[in-house]
Parts: C-alpha cells; structure tokens; sequence
C-alpha cells in the first residue's frame, strides 16, 4: 500500500495519515484542534504534535473552544506545569486568545469551518503538480486565509502554518497520486482542479 513518504516514520503518524490527514472538515471543535496544534508546532516538527496530542488534549479539555476562551492565570500555570507539555507561555497563550477569537468569527459565521471553507467556496482543491510532490510551503489561498485571520486579531497564522491547515482539514488534497488515499480523499468532496500560476 502506497503513502505519503512524510508519514511512514511511526505508527501514530501513519494513523492520522491514514484516517484524517487532508478528509474534508466541517466539525469545529475539530477545526480548533488541528489550528490550535499548528499554534504548538511552530518551530518544531508535526511528528511531536501527533505524538504529544494527547497531553494537548488533556490540557485543553479536549480542546474545546468555549472554556478554553474562559482560561485564567491559573489554567496558564496549569498547563506549563503538565509533564511532557511544551512549555511555551506565548503559544499557550495564543491558543486561548485565538479560540476567543474563535468564538467571534463563529458568532459572525455561524461556524468556523462556514468562514473558512468560503475561501474555496466549499470545494477541495488539486492543484496542478502536487500530486506529484511538488508542493509548496505557502500560496495565494493559504496567504488570503493568513491575512484575514490575522485581521481577526489570531496569532501565529502565518501563511506557512495556514497552508498546513488548509491541507490538513482537507480543503486541499496534496497527497501525492500515487497515495491510496488520493482518490479517497477526492471522492469525498467536490473537488475542482486549480493552476498554481494563477494563486
């Protein structure tokens, strides 16, 4: 069985490839997870945040937005002092204050995943040349999507982490072709072919 190269260092990281990696999301308390975990990421690798999800999870109560977004001092203590949590004050900090802003952009939306999936208009994109494994770290979409939810006032959205979003919660699908899960995941929405020139 054929996968993408970057997931076959370890069991764990095969799974979220395998069973979540790129399927198209439209739960939010799933949404938060996964922005939330590239909040953790940044300036680390995604194999520790597969394999320290759990304690994020056990830290942000199974990150759910609403009592995240109540989070005091003491939960801030809390959390620094959880064996085996990243021990950032700034990331943990983001995450409660990017989940307040989390609750506005819903509270305008209706949800997260109807703001952030009105970028492609629903649909999964395939761009030219990355099913081939020409992917980028950035482009046209994921800076459109950086800049406006850092005029929402989120932090650590930068357009690198926010191509990794976009990816993982499937509103674009770089698996490479000859991946199992290419066609999979492709089957799973409305997907339209896109020209990287044109980002």
């Amino acid at each position: 069985m054929n996968r993408c190269p970057w997931c076959t260092c370890n069991d764990k990281m095969i799974r979220y490839h395998d069973e979540e990696w790129g399927v198209p999301l439209h739960d939010d308390q799933k949404q938060f997870e996964f922005l939330m975990m590239e909040v953790m990421q940044c300036g680390l690798n995604w194999n520790m945040m597969i394999q320290k999800r759990e304690i994020f999870r056990k830290c942000f109560e199974g990150f759910d937005f609403e009592k995240v977004a109540e989070y005091e001092e003491k939960d801030i203590e809390r959390i620094m002092n959880t064996e085996g949590m990243i021990r950032s004050r700034r990331k943990i900090e983001a995450v409660i204050h990017n989940a307040r802003c989390f609750q506005k952009i819903r509270e305008e939306w209706g949800s997260f995943s109807a703001y952030i999936w009105h970028f492609t208009d629903g649909k999964t994109y395939l761009y030219t040349g990355h099913k081939d494994g020409k992917i980028p770290a950035r482009n046209g979409l994921s800076d459109r999507v950086s800049a406006d939810l850092k005029k929402r006032g989120m932090k650590y959205m930068g357009s690198i982490t926010v191509y990794s979003h976009l990816q993982a919660c499937g509103m674009i699908n770089d698996h490479q072709e000859s991946c199992f899960r290419y066609q999979e995941i492709a089957g799973m929405s409305d997907a339209v072919h896109k020209r990287r020139d044109k980002e």
